[in-house]
């Protein structure tokens, strides 16, 4: 005759927590050579796979400072690949005319900061500051004040867009506010 076992069950509510049964818990130790903390962060084992390294917080961190998308791709690789992404999530791209697709947290675009490094400001640069220093370098390679200077015409047409685009951008954020 076999003896029964009482329960540790008393009914509802379950006393005890989750994994509160007898069964050891299952936890995946970090990935990282040597290290014994629970790896509970995915991080891509290279790009557009499906496959992932299992990192606690501390090496996700680590691993993640020295990610490079572009990693072993030529200059022109890069290029095609950026190119091909882009188009594929251009629908992504035309809703953030309509206020739900942005960050939220006033970032600025990869054109903005090539515009803000151009005119030498930094990435929190108001549209004050902007003017300024677009009238300043513009002052100085205008082509009336170096006629026939081929470099000074480039280099005016080059501030003259990118002022276009800050400009631009200030508007689009002054119509959503």
């Amino acid at each position: 005759m076999s003896r029964l076992r009482r329960s540790d069950n008393w009914g509802f509510p379950r006393w005890g927590g989750y994994e509160g049964a007898r069964e050891a818990a299952t936890i995946r130790l970090c990935d990282r050579h040597g290290c014994t903390e629970a790896g509970n962060c995915p991080a891509p084992k290279s790009p557009n796979s499906p496959e992932r390294w299992m990192f606690c917080q501390r090496h996700a961190a680590e691993y993640n400072a020295g990610w490079d998308y572009f990693a072993g791709l030529d200059a022109e690789e890069a290029a095609e690949r950026e190119a091909s992404e882009r188009q594929t999530h251009e629908g992504f791209r035309e809703s953030a005319h309509y206020g739900w697709a942005t960050s939220g947290d006033g970032t600025r675009s990869r054109d903005e900061l090539r515009a803000l490094d151009l005119l030498g400001l930094e990435p929190d640069a108001d549209f004050d500051e902007i003017r300024k220093a677009w009238r300043n370098r513009a002052k100085e390679v205008h082509p009336d004040v170096k006629p026939g200077d081929a470099e000074a015409a480039k280099a005016f047409q080059a501030l003259q867009l990118a002022y276009e685009v800050l400009r631009a951008a200030e508007e689009r954020r002054e119509w959503k506010g």
